[in-house]
Protein backbone atom coordinates (compact mmCIF):
# COMPACT_ATOMS: atom_id res chain seq x y z
CA UNK A 1 0.00 0.00 0.00
CA UNK A 2 1.79 3.32 -1.22
CA UNK A 3 1.42 6.27 1.38
CA UNK A 4 -1.24 8.38 -1.04
CA UNK A 5 -3.49 5.20 -0.88
CA UNK A 6 -2.70 5.09 2.85
CA UNK A 7 -3.99 8.71 3.06
CA UNK A 8 -7.13 8.33 1.01
CA UNK A 9 -8.10 5.15 3.25
CA UNK A 10 -7.63 7.11 6.07
CA UNK A 11 -9.95 10.19 4.82
CA UNK A 12 -12.56 8.01 3.71
CA UNK A 13 -12.72 6.19 7.22
CA UNK A 14 -12.60 9.42 8.83
CA UNK A 15 -15.27 10.85 6.62
CA UNK A 16 -17.22 7.70 7.53
CA UNK A 17 -16.95 8.11 11.27
CA UNK A 18 -17.88 11.61 10.65
CA UNK A 19 -20.88 10.85 8.58
CA UNK A 20 -22.04 8.26 11.69
CA UNK A 21 -21.46 10.82 14.32
CA UNK A 22 -23.43 13.00 12.37
CA UNK A 23 -26.39 10.38 12.12
CA UNK A 24 -26.49 9.50 15.88
CA UNK A 25 -26.07 12.91 16.49
CA UNK A 26 -29.34 13.70 14.74
CA UNK A 27 -31.09 10.77 16.40
CA UNK A 28 -30.08 12.27 19.81
CA UNK A 29 -31.52 15.50 18.46
CA UNK A 30 -34.71 13.59 17.94
CA UNK A 31 -35.27 12.79 21.48
CA UNK A 32 -37.38 14.61 23.78
CA UNK A 33 -40.30 16.46 22.61
CA UNK A 34 -39.81 15.39 18.66
CA UNK A 35 -40.24 11.87 20.16
CA UNK A 36 -43.95 12.04 21.23
CA UNK A 37 -45.80 11.08 18.56
CA UNK A 38 -48.89 9.37 18.01
CA UNK A 39 -49.29 5.79 20.02
CA UNK A 40 -46.37 6.61 22.11
CA UNK A 41 -46.20 6.73 25.74
CA UNK A 42 -44.99 9.51 28.21
CA UNK A 43 -44.03 7.73 31.55
CA UNK A 44 -43.23 11.02 34.07
CA UNK A 45 -41.62 10.06 37.45
CA UNK A 46 -43.76 12.51 39.62
CA UNK A 47 -43.17 16.19 39.60
CA UNK A 48 -40.82 17.37 42.84
CA UNK A 49 -41.47 15.75 46.29
CA UNK A 50 -38.30 16.57 48.51
CA UNK A 51 -37.09 13.59 50.55
CA UNK A 52 -37.48 9.62 49.17
CA UNK A 53 -40.17 7.15 49.76
CA UNK A 54 -42.55 7.73 52.27
CA UNK A 55 -42.69 8.01 56.36
CA UNK A 56 -43.60 4.75 58.17
CA UNK A 57 -47.18 4.36 58.62
CA UNK A 58 -47.87 5.96 55.25
CA UNK A 59 -51.72 5.32 53.75
CA UNK A 60 -52.74 6.06 50.43
CA UNK A 61 -55.80 7.47 51.36
CA UNK A 62 -54.39 9.85 53.63
CA UNK A 63 -52.14 12.61 51.71
CA UNK A 64 -50.77 13.91 55.18
CA UNK A 65 -49.12 10.54 55.72
CA UNK A 66 -47.36 10.91 52.65
CA UNK A 67 -44.40 12.71 51.01
CA UNK A 68 -46.06 15.45 48.81
CA UNK A 69 -44.92 17.76 46.21
CA UNK A 70 -43.50 21.05 47.13
CA UNK A 71 -44.61 23.85 45.46
CA UNK A 72 -41.79 23.85 43.24
CA UNK A 73 -43.46 20.68 42.23
CA UNK A 74 -47.06 21.80 41.46
CA UNK A 75 -45.05 24.13 39.52
CA UNK A 76 -43.08 21.64 37.64
CA UNK A 77 -46.23 19.51 36.84
CA UNK A 78 -48.10 22.87 35.70
CA UNK A 79 -45.55 23.59 33.04
CA UNK A 80 -45.20 19.80 31.94
CA UNK A 81 -48.81 19.75 30.69
CA UNK A 82 -48.97 23.80 30.07
CA UNK A 83 -46.02 22.34 27.16
CA UNK A 84 -48.31 19.70 25.90
CA UNK A 85 -50.93 22.12 25.28
CA UNK A 86 -48.54 24.57 23.71
CA UNK A 87 -46.92 21.97 21.41
CA UNK A 88 -50.30 20.72 20.41
CA UNK A 89 -49.88 17.21 21.30
CA UNK A 90 -53.40 15.59 21.60
CA UNK A 91 -52.90 13.49 25.00
CA UNK A 92 -55.37 10.82 24.88
CA UNK A 93 -55.47 9.33 28.77
CA UNK A 94 -53.72 10.05 31.63
CA UNK A 95 -52.97 6.98 33.87
CA UNK A 96 -52.09 7.42 37.56
CA UNK A 97 -50.47 5.63 40.32
CA UNK A 98 -52.67 6.00 43.29
CA UNK A 99 -50.20 8.26 45.61
CA UNK A 100 -51.16 11.47 45.99
CA UNK A 101 -47.60 12.99 44.63
CA UNK A 102 -48.20 11.53 41.05
CA UNK A 103 -52.18 12.11 41.18
CA UNK A 104 -51.60 15.70 42.28
CA UNK A 105 -48.93 15.69 39.23
CA UNK A 106 -51.36 14.33 36.93
CA UNK A 107 -54.42 16.73 38.00
CA UNK A 108 -52.13 19.74 37.51
CA UNK A 109 -50.69 19.01 34.23
CA UNK A 110 -53.61 17.53 32.89
CA UNK A 111 -56.96 18.74 34.63
CA UNK A 112 -59.90 16.05 34.72
CA UNK A 113 -57.96 13.34 32.62
CA UNK A 114 -56.36 11.54 35.80
CA UNK A 115 -57.25 7.50 35.86
CA UNK A 116 -55.43 5.33 38.57
CA UNK A 117 -53.70 2.71 37.27
CA UNK A 118 -52.37 0.47 41.08
CA UNK A 119 -49.87 -1.71 38.56
CA UNK A 120 -47.68 1.72 38.24
CA UNK A 121 -48.30 2.35 42.48
CA UNK A 122 -44.54 2.40 43.66
CA UNK A 123 -42.99 -0.84 45.02
CA UNK A 124 -40.11 1.39 46.56
CA UNK A 125 -40.00 -0.30 50.01
CA UNK A 126 -41.42 -3.83 48.27
CA UNK A 127 -38.82 -4.73 45.47
CA UNK A 128 -40.45 -8.02 45.55
CA UNK A 129 -43.70 -6.86 43.86
CA UNK A 130 -41.24 -5.16 41.07
CA UNK A 131 -41.66 -8.07 39.01
CA UNK A 132 -45.01 -8.62 39.18
CA UNK A 133 -45.83 -5.09 38.68
CA UNK A 134 -43.42 -4.57 35.96
CA UNK A 135 -45.15 -7.32 33.73
CA UNK A 136 -48.62 -6.27 34.35
CA UNK A 137 -47.92 -2.57 33.67
CA UNK A 138 -46.07 -3.78 30.28
CA UNK A 139 -49.13 -5.50 29.31
CA UNK A 140 -51.01 -2.28 30.01
CA UNK A 141 -48.56 -0.46 27.89
CA UNK A 142 -48.48 -2.96 24.95
CA UNK A 143 -52.46 -3.05 24.23
CA UNK A 144 -52.11 1.20 24.46
CA UNK A 145 -52.77 2.27 20.33
CA UNK A 146 -54.10 5.60 20.89
CA UNK A 147 -55.43 7.69 20.30
CA UNK A 148 -53.41 10.65 20.53
CA UNK A 149 -50.73 9.90 23.88
CA UNK A 150 -50.53 8.17 26.77
CA UNK A 151 -49.21 9.71 29.97
CA UNK A 152 -48.44 7.89 32.68
CA UNK A 153 -47.53 9.45 36.05
CA UNK A 154 -45.44 7.16 38.61
CA UNK A 155 -42.36 6.92 40.28
CA UNK A 156 -38.62 6.20 39.61
CA UNK A 157 -38.85 2.84 40.43
CA UNK A 158 -41.30 1.76 38.17
CA UNK A 159 -39.74 3.41 35.15
CA UNK A 160 -36.80 2.11 36.00
CA UNK A 161 -38.15 -1.25 35.77
CA UNK A 162 -39.31 -0.78 32.60
CA UNK A 163 -36.98 1.28 30.94
CA UNK A 164 -33.90 1.21 32.72
CA UNK A 165 -33.58 4.87 32.81
CA UNK A 166 -33.34 6.57 36.34
CA UNK A 167 -35.10 9.45 35.83
CA UNK A 168 -35.44 13.00 37.61
CA UNK A 169 -38.72 14.18 39.40
CA UNK A 170 -41.13 15.79 36.10
CA UNK A 171 -38.71 14.22 33.58
CA UNK A 172 -40.44 11.57 31.30
CA UNK A 173 -39.46 8.92 29.08
CA UNK A 174 -41.05 8.56 26.24
CA UNK A 175 -41.40 5.11 24.91
CA UNK A 176 -43.02 3.01 21.92
CA UNK A 177 -45.13 -0.49 23.18
CA UNK A 178 -43.77 -3.32 21.82
CA UNK A 179 -44.23 -7.25 22.29
CA UNK A 180 -42.06 -7.84 24.97
CA UNK A 181 -42.47 -4.04 27.07
CA UNK A 182 -40.90 -0.86 25.68
CA UNK A 183 -38.64 0.67 23.90
CA UNK A 184 -37.24 3.67 24.76
CA UNK A 185 -37.16 6.60 21.87
CA UNK A 186 -36.46 9.73 24.18
CA UNK A 187 -36.30 11.66 27.22
CA UNK A 188 -38.22 14.90 28.05
CA UNK A 189 -36.33 17.26 30.86
CA UNK A 190 -37.87 18.19 33.66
Amino acid sequence: MTLTSFNSMLRRSCFALLFLAGSQGAAVAADGWASVTEGTVVLFRHALAPGGGDPPGHTLDDCTTQRNLSNEGKEQARRMGAEFRKRRIEVGAVWSSQWCRTRDTADLAFPGKRTDQPVFNSFFKQSDLSPERTRAAQQLLSAWRGPGVLVVVTHQVNITALTDVVPSSGEGVVVKPTANGVQVVGRIAP
